[in-house]
């Protein structure tokens, strides 16, 4: 195999049914789900597979509910004889990059997270905040929109995610005014978002200071390889590094674009995404077109991953062309 890292998706992946065929096919799947069951004392495997949609995006359940889906998703790869040789994962993705490098216990994860997403919540009273998407301008550009913007208030990049596409988040009247601003300054588009909290920005600060707490608490492991982290685009490989940056990752913007290029420059050739949707491998198109991805969240997806591998390994035929999505 090439080298390859396991890259995890993040909140706004979700979608009700996700999940139900891993689960119905392999014992591996199913024995994540029943865990995450167990330890949040409610049924998040029904909330995964049946929804409702509208309980399904409350931050408290979409957390643990995508972790619980992409480390399945990890343990069936991991069954069939697929592991990485680096982990990441964009935002709450971060957290089922380091159970699936073993650093953090699943049981313990998925209850850290909904806590997490109950921190971030509460953090900002819901209509006060806001987050937009900035299109075709340069992160150094839309930090001085956001400079501008201010004027006493929080407008900060809080995603930098990929070449011309960055996420900023603050108070609602400051994203707006960057919003007119960005506009003015040439943004091919700048467009609010419909998100429940500004997140990864100086606004989540209870949430950081009550997360803290916790991660404190938390018994951490170094990961058994790498994890390119969301708060500085680096190599971590110790527990004391990983706690230090899940703390700085709540008010910290997620450095997804710098993160995936660290993987680049480590020798990674194949992407996998491992969860839900496909929105890491259409930003890894736009960071690096010469890079190979695929991803994992189904039964489909599965089979084309270990064909894809299997024509590697054969020499029958290119990654690139073989299940890439």
């Amino acid at each position: 195999m090439p080298r390859t890292a396991f890259i995890f998706p993040g909140q706004g992946s979700q979608y009700p049914g996700m999940g139900r065929e891993l689960a119905a096919r392999f014992a591996a799947a199913r024995k994540v789900f029943d865990a995450a069951d167990t330890a949040l004392g409610f049924s998040l495997s029904r909330l995964c597979f049946e929804g409702p949609a509208e309980q399904l995006q409350l931050t408290a359940n979409t957390q643990p509910a995508v972790l619980a889906v992409s480390v399945a998703a990890a343990e069936v790869l991991r069954e069939h004889g697929i592991a990485p040789d680096y982990v990441a994962g964009h935002s709450l993705g971060e957290y089922s990059a380091l159970v699936s490098a073993e650093a953090i216990r699943l049981a313990d994860a998925v209850r850290l997270v909904h806590k997490r997403g109950q921190y971030m919540q509460e953090a900002v009273p819901v209509g006060q905040g806001a987050m937009a998407a900035v299109l075709g301008m340069e992160p150094e550009r839309v930090a001085e929109v956001c400079r501008e913007a201010a004027q006493g208030e929080v407008v900060e990049p809080a995603n930098i995610n990929s070449p011309g596409q960055i996420v900023i988040a603050g108070t609602a009247a400051a994203v707006q005014r960057a919003l007119a601003l960005a506009k003015e300054r040439g943004a091919r588009r700048a467009i609010r978002l419909n998100v429940s909290a500004p997140f990864h920005c100086s606004l989540m600060k209870p949430a950081q200071e009550r997360l803290s707490a916790d991660l404190e608490a938390l018994e951490i492991a170094d990961p058994r390889v790498p994890l390119i982290n969301n708060a500085d685009a680096q190599a971590v490989r110790s527990a004391a590094g990983v706690r230090d940056g899940l703390k700085r990752q709540v008010t910290a913007p997620v450095r997804w674009e710098p993160s995936m290029r660290a993987l680049r420059r480590e020798g990674v050739e194949l992407f996998i995404e491992v969860g839900p949707g496909k929105v890491l491998s259409g930003l890894m198109k736009q960071i690096d077109g010469a890079a190979r991805c695929l991803h994992v969240e189904d039964w489909a997806s599965l089979q084309e991953v270990l064909e894809a591998i299997k024509a590697a390994d054969s020499g029958l035929e290119s990654l690139s062309s073989a299940g890439s999505s």
